[in-house]
């Protein structure tokens, strides 16, 4: 798999790198990614935090925005950002900014005409992680997963439907019951189709947490009250009742007068650094 390097820029003693790629997975001959190497991958290969974007998002969002990169060099921890959905004149898209490119929603199209190319899940899982190890100083054995809005539900899906593949979990503002909110329904119809509920709970963390999935260790999950999507989208209180109610540890903060921009993102990135260090640097 050859991998390109589009651009390196120096950034607190490390580099912020943003890379090209053949995805075979997605079907599409260029797929772009950003990786943050702290100056600790000098030295060898070092744990790595994933990061999943939200609707409209590429990986240049939370690289622009993010403001992760100082906290990553003092932990020693790399920064993958994917982009959210795979890109192209020849790839299916929706006028709608919820659906189709830069909406990908981390899972596996089943229907036509998306599943030909939209199959997000398989290229983290299966492609993106697995290039990041065969090409960069990162060990993908021992990876933390974040996420923001649609990117925070990609997170904790991931994690729940894959015990194991990640050793921490967070999420900024996730859509955290998507079966019951607008943006979710639209996309499952349209991906996995409209009699597919049991597809759709297989993609819902609310209801993975209710029929029996669970996180090796504790999710930390945080959203803004300003936030203008919490009531109609997000829903978080969902997550949390189903979590409490079987015992799954979570930790849910409310920020008063944050909202859903990378300003929230970005004043509680560090926490969130912090949170995936200390699982991921205690070996």
């Amino acid at each position: 798999m050859v991998v390109e390097l589009l651009s390196g820029n120096k950034s607190f003693g490390g580099t912020q790198g943003v890379y090209m790629h053949r995805s075979d997975v997605l079907n599409v001959p260029a797929m772009n990614f950003a990786v943050y190497l702290p100056p600790q991958a000098d030295r060898g290969p070092v744990p790595a935090l994933l990061f999943l974007s939200g609707l409209t998002c590429s990986h240049e969002n939370v690289m622009m925005k993010g403001h992760y990169q100082q906290a990553c060099a003092k932990a020693g921890i790399a920064f993958i950002a994917s982009d959210t959905s795979p890109r192209g004149d020849h790839v299916p898209n929706d006028t709608a900014y919820d659906l189709g490119q830069g909406a990908g929603f981390y899972l596996d199209a089943k229907r036509a005409p998306w599943s030909k190319h939209f199959k997000m899940e398989s290229y983290l899982l299966d492609e993106l992680i697995s290039l990041c190890e065969h090409e960069l100083p990162i060990e993908t054995e021992n990876m933390g997963i974040t996420g923001h809005s649609m990117g925070g539900h990609g997170a904790l899906t991931l994690a729940l439907r894959h015990p194991g593949r990640f050793r921490s979990l967070s999420a900024f503002a996730p859509i955290c019951a998507p079966s019951v909110v607008p943006w979710g329904k639209k996309a499952f119809n349209n991906y996995l189709g409209s009699n597919a509920r049991d597809e759709w709970a297989r993609h819902d963390a609310t209801q993975l947490i209710t029929s029996g999935a669970r996180f090796d260790g504790e999710i930390l999950v945080d959203v803004g009250a300003a936030d203008g999507f919490l009531n109609d989208q997000l829903r978080p209180w969902l997550l949390s009742e189903a979590c409490r109610l079987v015992g799954q540890p979570l930790t849910l903060r409310e920020h008063a007068g944050y909202d859903h921009t990378y300003h929230f993102v970005a004043s509680f990135m560090a926490d969130h650094i912090s949170f995936h260090a200390k699982v991921l640097l205690a070996k």
